[in-house]
């Protein structure tokens, strides 16, 4: 990995979730377009790689935050990860 690589993961995970996001799909309709030349194409896609991994990351970590109470029976009241499929 070189030195120059490094600031830019370390970027990423200061993004929130909505600019890593919106800064994705920017570069997903960059390289759509097709207008980007192989270095600044390649380069691109290492950077939506890593907000991709962020932007689940992200995700993920909201989803396990997220919680229904169970009422049950036979104790008091509980907690279970919600479904989101």
């Amino acid at each position: 990995m070189s030195a120059k690589a490094k600031p830019e993961t370390n970027a990423v995970d200061a993004l929130g979730f909505e600019a890593a996001l919106k800064e994705l799909e920017g570069i997903v309709s960059r390289l759509e377009q097709g207008q980007v030349d192989l270095e600044d194409s390649i380069a691109l896609y290492e950077r939506g790689q890593a907000l991709k991994a962020h932007c689940e990351s992200k995700l993920k970590a909201a989803e396990s935050r997220l919680e229904k109470i169970v009422l049950s029976s036979e104790g008091p009241a509980g907690a279970e990860p919600v479904a989101l499929d």
